[in-house]
C-alpha cells in the first residue's frame, strides 16, 4: 500500500509549566502542559511553542524544522515521511497563537488548564486551537507505535492577526511547494450538536472605511451639506443590507451563517468638539461575503451606496479578498472520499459548511490547494475567543481517535492525476 506523506509547521510560543498526573491520561496531560504555555497576542512566547512541540516531535520520531520569513515569528515544520514521498502530502496545519484574555470573567485562571469535575478543561486555546494540533500529534505517536507510516505537517503563528507574518507568507512560498500538498487539514469550530462540521470554503473578507467630508459650522446652526448627514446615508444603506441578509438567514432553515453576507460597523471617527460640526466623519465596516456572490457586482452595489450620499464621499479597503476557491465536498474529489469515509464508518454525522469567518485555509486555497477546515469538537458550545472557553476532555480524547482513522485513509489515496 502506496503511504503519503504528512507535513506540518508550527510555529509555538511559550512557557511550560510541569503539572502531571499519574492517574490522567498522558495525551490530556499534554495538552494541559501545552495550554500553559502563554501564546497570548500581541506577545505569544513562540519560545516556549517551539521547545514544547519539537520536544513532541523528538519523543513520536519526526523530523523538525523552523523556517523564519519575520524575525520572531518562527514556522516550525514537522515531518514523517511516507514509503512514497513522491506522492503528493497530507498537510496538517495549526495555529499557535491565542486572542487576549479578560481575566476578571474568567472562573478559573485562562492559562491553567483547569479541569473541573465534569472533566472539562478550561484554558484559552482549548477550542481554538491547541487542541487540534495536540490531537494531530497524539494521533500520529500512536500510528507511528502501530508501525504505520505516513507524511508531513504544518504549524504557523499570528493566525489570530491576520496570519500575514505565517501562512500568507508561506503558501506563495517554494518551501510550501517543495512539501507537495494535496490536501490541508486545518481548525473547524466546535458544534453544539451532534453533527460534526466540515468547512471545504471560506467567505472572502472585505474591510473597507469610509471618508465622508462636508461643511464645517457652530453646533448651534442646521447647516447644510455636512459630513454626518452623508455618513448617516452611507451607514443606513450597509446597515438595511444587514438585515435583508439576517431576515434572508433566519428565513430559511437550509441557509447557514456562511452563505449569506454579514455586514458590521465595527469602527466610527470624527469630530473635534462637541460644538463643532466636523468636516470629516468616517465609518469601517467589516463584511464577510460567500465565494457564490458575484464579487464585481456586489462591489459595484456597495460603491454605488458612497456615491449615493453625496460628493466627497472616498473609500479605502484595507482588505479585500477575491478568491473564491472551494474545495468539492463530495467523492468525485479523492481527498473528500478519503476524508468523509472513515468518518462515516465512525458513525460521525458530517455537515459540509461555508466557514463564515476567516482562517488559514483561504491562503492556502488563494495558492491552489485543496483545504479542509475540521476541529472534531461535537455536542460542545462554541467558546473561541469567549470568555471561560473549554473543551471536554472525552471530547478532546475522542478527537485522537477520529484523526487515527482519518490519517491513515488521507495517506492511502492511490495515486492521482500527475503522480507516478
Amino acid at each position: 500500500m502506496a503511504v503519503r506523506t504528512f507535513g506540518g509547521w508550527e510555529q509555538i510560543q511559550s512557557r511550560i509549566f510541569q503539572m502531571t498526573n499519574p492517574t490522567e491520561n498522558p495525551s490530556t496531560t499534554r495538552f494541559q502542559e501545552y495550554l500553559r504555555i502563554r501564546s497570548i497576542q500581541p506577545e505569544p512566547d513562540y519560545d516556549g511553542i517551539r521547545h514544547f512541540l519539537f520536544k513532541m516531535a523528538e519523543e513520536i520520531g519526526l523530523e523538525s524544522r523552523v523556517l523564519e520569513f519575520v524575525q520572531g515569528k518562527p514556522i516550525l515544520i514537522l515531518t514523517w515521511t511516507g514509503t512514497q514521498p513522491h506522492l503528493r502530502s497530507i498537510i496538517l496545519n495549526s495555529h499557535t497563537d491565542v486572542v487576549p484574555v479578560f481575566e476578571e470573567f474568567w472562573t478559573y485562571p485562562p492559562f491553567s488548564a483547569h479541569k473541573d469535575k465534569d472533566g472539562n478543561i478550561y484554558a484559552r486555546g482549548t477550542q481554538d486551537m491547541k487542541s487540534v494540533t495536540i490531537q494531530y500529534l497524539e494521533a500520529v505517536r500512536e500510528l507511528k507505535a502501530e508501525g504505520l507510516r505516513l507524511t508531513h505537517w504544518t504549524v504557523e503563528p499570528d493566525e489570530e492577526i491576520g496570519g500575514h507574518t505565517g501562512m500568507e507568507i508561506l503558501a506563495e512560498h517554494p518551501e510550501f511547494r517543495a512539501l507537495n500538498p494535496g490536501i490541508t487539514l486545518d481548525e473547524g469550530l466546535a458544534s453544539p450538536s451532534d453533527e460534526f462540521n466540515v468547512f471545504y470554503a471560506e467567505k472572502c473578507v472585505w474591510w473597507i472605511t469610509v471618508h465622508c467630508r462636508g461643511d464645517p459650522g457652530h453646533g448651534s446652526r442646521f447647516i447644510e451639506n455636512t459630513a454626518a448627514s452623508k455618513l448617516n446615508s452611507v451607514i443606513n444603506s450597509f446597515l438595511e443590507f444587514r438585515e435583508k441578509e439576517k431576515k434572508r438567514l433566519q428565513s430559511n432553515p437550509r441557509l447557514t451563517l456562511g452563505d449569506v453576507t454579514t455586514v458590521n460597523m465595527t469602527k466610527v471617527n470624527g469630530g473635534v468638539s462637541c460644538n463643532v460640526i466636523p468636516t470629516e466623519m468616517s465609518a469601517t465596516f467589516d463584511l464577510r461575503i460567500p465565494p457564490t456572490v458575484n464579487l464585481k457586482e456586489f462591489e459595484a452595489q456597495l460603491e454605488g451606496w458612497c456615491r449615493a450620499a453625496g460628493d466627497q464621499v472616498t473609500w479605502e479597503y484595507h482588505q479585500k479578498c477575491m478568491n473564491q476557491r472551494m474545495t468539492t465536498p463530495d467523492n468525485s474529489n479523492p481527498w473528500w472520499k478519503a476524508f468523509s469515509d472513515p468518518c462515516k464508518e465512525l458513525g460521525l454525522k458530517l455537515k459540509p459548511e461555508i466557514f463564515p469567518a476567516a482562517t488559514d485555509s483561504r491562503y492556502i486555497r488563494t495558492a491552489g490547494f485543496d483545504a479542509l477546515g475540521f476541529s472534531p469538537m461535537n455536542n460542545t458550545p462554541i467558546l473561541l475567543h469567549d470568555h471561560n472557553e473549554y473543551l471536554n476532555e472525552s471530547v478532546f480524547l475522542r478527537g485522537i481517535e477520529i484523526y487515527k482513522r482519518i490519517l491513515p485513509s488521507l495517506a492511502s489515496v492511490p495515486p492521482l492525476d500527475g503522480e507516478h
